[in-house]
């Protein structure tokens, strides 16, 4: 795993981390969220060696972070940089070998991921000829050419088609199964819910929540439930009276209706289940859940309370 212990970086005595602390367990996908400025590329150029912290430490399962953990991590910059010059093939090569490998096990490694993207019939074209899709394609090829245990993504979504996302966080969750520990920084709150095990929430500079993805959400959920039935409008109007609030409606077949509804003061899902027994068909009711993008705005705003305090 790796751990990290009061890690602190400042640029021009004006704080970019302050003081923070987190576990990132093997094995598992971990998200690294926060608005932009809030220390989330600061602690990741840390943890590749790129800028060091003022304070704190890093351990890879157990030992401090060192020169010699280079070639354990792959890393993809929010700021993609390649050769433009150089071809696909050439780049990624030359990439590998900085990473360690041998130069044959570097053009085994390079032709494998090209056919696994379906773009061999790219190698030899130099990168200034992509399309930016394309060239997306090759900067994630270069954070993982090596086999890294550890991949660390800033953004890797962004630029890419809704098919190419598809096939990258299919790829990543295929890493996770072969044990990759995978951080990942991200505003898609999407492809958080989906694939990340862990989050971090990094606000101004601090670490203001961290957990397990369900977990955060469950802390969060504001008393709202989906309810599926058969029915009329009028009907539910009549079981809900005035003890729940009606937040959504959408039409899912004919005279099927999907809700969402709120509950006023203490009333229970049992007691929204009694009302609407009898009056209505029910098919399924449930809590929803928060979206992480609710979670991530309603634990910025209490922040944002807390320090107006």
């Amino acid at each position: 795993m790796i751990h990290i212990d009061q890690l602190s970086k400042s640029f021009n005595r004006k704080p970019a981390l302050s003081d923070v602390s987190l576990t990132i367990p093997s094995g598992q996908i971990y998200g690294l969220l926060g608005p932009n400025g809030a220390g989330k590329t600061t602690l990741i150029r840390i943890m590749n060696q790129i800028l060091k912290a003022d304070q704190g430490i890093i351990q890879v399962d157990g030992k401090l972070l060192s020169a010699n953990h280079w070639k354990d991590f792959g890393y993809l910059p929010e700021e993609r940089g390649l050769y433009k010059s150089m071809s696909v093939s050439d780049t990624l090569v030359f990439l590998a070998r900085l990473r360690g490998l041998t130069k044959y096990d570097a053009q085994e490694s390079v032709r494998f991921w090209l056919e696994k993207f379906e773009i061999s019939s790219w190698a030899k074209t130099k990168i200034e000829a992509l399309s930016k899709g394309m060239a997306q394609k090759v900067q994630f090829i270069a954070a993982v050419v090596h086999q890294p245990n550890y991949l660390i993504l800033d953004e890797p979504l962004s630029g890419f088609d809704p098919i190419n996302v598809e096939l990258i966080l299919s790829e990543l969750k295929s890493m996770k199964a072969e044990g990759k520990t995978i951080i990942l920084s991200t505003h898609n709150m999407k492809s958080v819910e989906e694939i990340c095990d862990h989050v971090a929430l990094l606000h101004k500079s601090k670490l203001i929540a961290e957990g397990k993805v369900h977990a955060l959400r469950e802390k969060t959920i504001n008393g709202e439930f989906i309810v599926r039935f058969s029915g009329n409008m009028i009907a539910l109007a009549n079981a809900l009276w005035t003890e729940f609030e009606l937040i959504d409606t959408k039409e899912i077949g004919e005279n099927r209706f999907q809700i969402v509804v709120r509950q006023r003061g203490e009333r229970t899902f049992e007691e929204l289940a009694s009302n609407l027994m009898g009056k209505l068909k029910l098919e399924a009711i449930e809590k929803r859940l928060p979206s992480m993008q609710e979670v991530f705005l309603e634990l910025i705003a209490k922040e944002e309370m807390n320090n107006e305090e």
